[in-house]
């Protein structure tokens, strides 16, 4: 997005929490991929599925379970995961957690 070129910015702060929901912000949106800031509450998370290239997680606070394939993952803050292309996958928050996530295309 234009609004944010060149500034410093606390990506923590440019997204915020709301009651029961999963927020999302896009910062990047390009032909090769995308960059995405995502707020969730406790108790949501995004339902199994895939998707057809990769996608980084990093935690910028909290704590979030993710699972690929079968696999469960614990990641926290300061911590990322790479989701490979078209492997079944699912995000959820036991507590409240940002992240931002990045999709590569391939």
């Amino acid at each position: 997005m234009e609004k944010f070129k060149k500034e410093v910015l606390p990506l923590a702060d440019l997204i915020d929490y709301q009651k029961d929901s999963v927020v999302s912000k896009e910062i990047i949106k390009k032909g090769t991929g995308t960059v995405t800031l995502f707020a969730f509450d406790a108790g949501q998370g995004l339902s199994e599925h895939t998707v057809p290239f990769d996608a980084m997680a990093n935690i910028l606070d909290g704590e979030a379970r993710i699972m690929i394939g079968n696999k469960p993952f614990k990641v926290k803050t300061g911590e990322m995961i790479i989701m490979p292309a078209n492997e079944p996958h699912r995000v959820n928050a036991e507590q409240k957690f940002k992240m931002l996530l990045v999709l590569i295309k391939k």
